[in-house]
């Protein structure tokens, strides 16, 4: 019985063609010099040949179009379109038409069909026409089943369906780099500059229409690929066309900023954060158009300990042996009260003026405590300052700060001329 119904006839047929835009015609022209044997016989033959461009005949791209010939690639984040066509080859009136369009994933079965209800009756020789659309967001195997239900008419309720499996590939490969910056010395939490580096692992070039980054809650973005031009007009680093060849990587560049509610409070941006996801618009040939969003990017924020101890003011150059001010803030990271004391060490080549051992008070959690302090240097050059110890003599726990910053250190003397 089971045989019998694998091998019946059916009365309608059931035809599936992917949906694609056409490619140009490309040619392989051949040329040679007048001189040579041939003469101009090559370039005779490309002008009469129709599908080269008048004038250009020894460009490869022709002016026809050529129809797709195979089911071709389908990438990750393009569209998939699919034309589904079921027609009565027989001779007699088919009822009840049911046609079911599903797309089998590794991890799910999405219904594709745009309507679910049957059609009541289909004449010989007469086709139920469906397109489907979907866009694709995972890779590997999919299976495209088209099942068709329909009642002949003698009453007999037949059912058959077929398989078409295609495989899902990556465009792009995309790799994140983080980078920490203390270029504001005055905030607890610094800049944060993300490198996006996008590479097209098609054979075909792309168009990258844009490439953004959709920062989290914490953050405010700043995009660092474009160039302001004379007439103060924003123009892209990567030119105005902004093909991205095959196997060709490309960089870019944002900074992120915690919003001020966040950069406030030293201990809210701790451990993992997330950062925001990245998202992704190319073109392909004649205008196919794909898009990618990454997962939400995560980062390992800094850790400064407990007491957090950076500079708001300091001079890039002082004078050999003169005292010179800075100003350093002081940030309770952690989430108790402290009693911290302030100790000055002298270095081998930078001397702390006033008096070591001072007690700063109490420091609640995430507030901050601005002190100003005198220093000098007994070397010239290009110095490191160093040399604060913090002490909360709450839990008798020390904290010590070396390489706090680099300060270049001349002589004001000029030598007599011999």
């Amino acid at each position: 019985m089971e045989v019998n119904q694998a091998k019946q006839e059916h009365l309608l047929a059931l035809k599936v063609m992917r949906l694609t835009k056409p490619t140009l015609f490309t040619n392989m022209p051949v040329t040679c010099e007048d001189r040579d044997l041939p003469g101009d016989s090559f370039l005779r033959l490309m002008k009469d040949d129709p599908s080269t461009v008048k004038g250009a005949e020894t460009l490869i791209l022709g002016e026809m179009l050529t129809l797709p010939q195979n089911f071709g690639n389908i990438f990750l984040g393009e569209t998939f379109s699919s034309y589904i066509s079921v027609h009565n080859d027989s001779s007699q009136m088919v009822k009840d038409i049911l046609v079911k369009a599903d797309l089998q994933t590794s991890s799910q079965r999405l219904n594709l069909s745009a309507s679910n209800s049957a059609v009541s009756e289909l004449k010989p020789e007469s086709c139920i026409d469906d397109v489907i659309h979907h866009e694709v967001k995972e890779i590997g195997t999919h299976i495209l089943v088209c099942a068709v239900s329909y009642t002949t008419q003698s009453g007999e309720k037949l059912y058959f369906r077929k398989f078409f499996k295609f495989q899902v590939l990556k465009p792009l490969d995309v790799k994140t780099k983080f980078y920490n910056a203390e270029s504001d010395l005055s905030s607890v939490t610094d800049e944060v500059f993300l490198e996006a580096q996008i590479q097209n692992i098609t054979t075909s070039p792309m168009f990258m229409e844009k490439v953004s980054l959709e920062p989290s809650m914490m953050y405010n973005v700043t995009e660092l690929n474009n160039v302001t031009a004379e007439e103060e007009l924003s123009e892209s680093t990567f030119g105005k066309m902004s093909y991205l060849q095959p196997s060709d990587t490309r960089q870019y560049l944002y900074c992120l900023k915690p919003k001020p509610e966040f950069a406030e409070k030293a201990g809210v941006i701790k451990g993992v954060t997330v950062i925001g996801k990245l998202d992704i618009v190319w073109k392909t040939n004649l205008g196919e158009r794909g898009r990618l969003q990454t997962s939400q990017l995560q980062r390992m924020a800094p850790g400064y300990g407990d007491v957090r101890l950076s500079l708001e003011l300091i001079s890039d150059t002082v004078n050999l042996e003169e005292p010179f001010d800075i100003t350093c803030k002081i940030t309770n990271c952690s989430e108790r009260t402290m009693d911290l004391l302030l100790e000055m060490c002298n270095t081998r080549s930078i001397h702390w003026c006033g008096v070591s051992g001072r007690q700063l008070g109490k420091l609640s959690p995430n507030a901050s405590l601005s002190i100003p302090l005198k220093v000098l240097s007994s070397v010239q050059g290009l110095q490191s300052v160093s040399g604060l110890r913090l002490t909360d003599t709450f839990l008798k726990r020390t904290y010590e700060y070396d390489d706090i910053a680099q300060v270049c250190v001349v002589c004001p003397y000029t030598s007599p001329e011999s």
